[in-house]
C-alpha cells in the first residue's frame, strides 16, 4: 500500500509537473485573445464613434446649408416684398399724378368751352350787329387783288372799328391776314374801305413806320398778340384776307 501509494503520489505530481506549463500556456492564449477582442472592441468603438462625428459634422453642415438657405428665401422675399410695396406706391403715386392731371384737363375743357361759348356768342352779337359772316382765304394776294376777290362777292375786306371785334378776329383766326385799312390815298391817313378814317388803333409796337417809305397797307397778325398786332406793309406783299360781308 505505502508503495503504491507513493507511486500514485509521484505519479500526481509528475502530471502536475507535466500539466502546469500547458494551462500557463492557454492562461496567456486566452489573454491575447482578450486582448486582441478588447483591441478590436477599441478598434470598433473608435470606429463608431467616427462614424458619428462624421454623420453629427453632415448633419451640421446639412442644417447650416438649409438655414442659409432659408435665410436667403426670406431676405429675398422681403426684397420681393419692399419691391412690390413700391411698384404700388409708385403707380398710387402715378394714379394721383394722373387725376390731378384729369381734374386740370377737365377744368381746361370747361374754360375753353366757357370762351367758346362766349365767342359764340360775341359772333352772334356782332352779326345782328350787321357784321355778317366772316371768311378767311386759303391763297395769298396782294392787297388790292384781296380787296377785289371780296367785292366780287358782295362783300369787303373786314373792318376793325372796337376793342372786341379786335379780341374775336385774333381769337378766330391764328394766321397773318390783310384787314380794310391802308394809308394809299395820302401817307399817314389811314382809312377804311369804307372811307371812315381810323379811330382806334392796335399796333404793334413801334407801328405804323412806313418802312422803306412805302408801307401802305395794314396786315393782322394775331401771333404777335391777341389785342395790339397791326403792322404796315407793302400793299404788293401776299398775304391771306378777311371778307367781312
Amino acid at each position: 500500500m505505502e508503495l503504491e501509494a507513493i507511486y500514485e503520489n509521484t505519479e500526481n505530481e509528475d502530471m502536475k509537473d507535466t500539466c502546469a506549463p500547458q494551462i500557463q500556456s492557454r492562461c496567456q492564449d486566452e489573454g491575447k485573445a482578450q486582448k486582441q477582442r478588447g483591441s478590436r472592441c477599441l478598434v470598433l468603438i473608435t470606429v463608431g464613434l467616427g462614424l458619428i462625428c462624421v454623420l453629427l459634422l453632415v448633419f451640421i453642415i446639412l442644417l447650416h446649408i438649409t438655414i442659409t438657405a432659408e435665410r436667403d428665401l426670406i431676405k429675398s422675399y422681403k426684397n420681393t416684398v419692399e419691391e412690390f410695396n413700391q411698384t404700388i406706391n409708385s403707380l398710387q403715386d402715378n394714379y394721383t399724378d394722373l387725376m390731378t392731371e384729369k381734374h386740370q384737363l377737365q377744368n381746361n375743357f370747361s374754360s375753353l368751352s366757357q370762351k367758346n361759348l362766349e365767342l359764340e356768342t360775341e359772333l352772334r352779337k356782332l352779326s345782328r350787329r350787321g357784321s355778317g359772316m366772316l371768311f378767311m382765304s386759303t391763297e395769298l394776294k396782294s392787297w388790292s387783288n384781296s380787296r377785289q376777290y371780296c367785292r366780287d362777292r358782295g362783300a369787303d375786306l373786314l373792318i376793325i372799328n372796337t376793342e372786341e371785334k379786335q379780341r374775336l378776329v385774333s381769337s378766330l383766326f391764328k394766321e397773318t391776314v390783310w384787314i380794310g385799312l391802308s394809308d394809299r390815298e395820302q401817307e399817314g391817313n389811314m382809312k377804311w374801305v369804307d372811307n371812315s378814317p381810323l379811330k382806334q388803333g392796335f399796333w404793334e409796337s413801334n407801328e405804323p413806320n412806313d418802312a422803306g417809305g412805302n408801307e401802305d397797307c395794314i396786315e393782322l397778325n394775331p401771333a404777335k398778340s391777341v389785342l395790339n398786332n397791326w403792322n404796315d406793309i407793302p400793299c404788293t406783299d401776299k398775304r391771306k384776307w378777311i371778307c367781312d360781308n
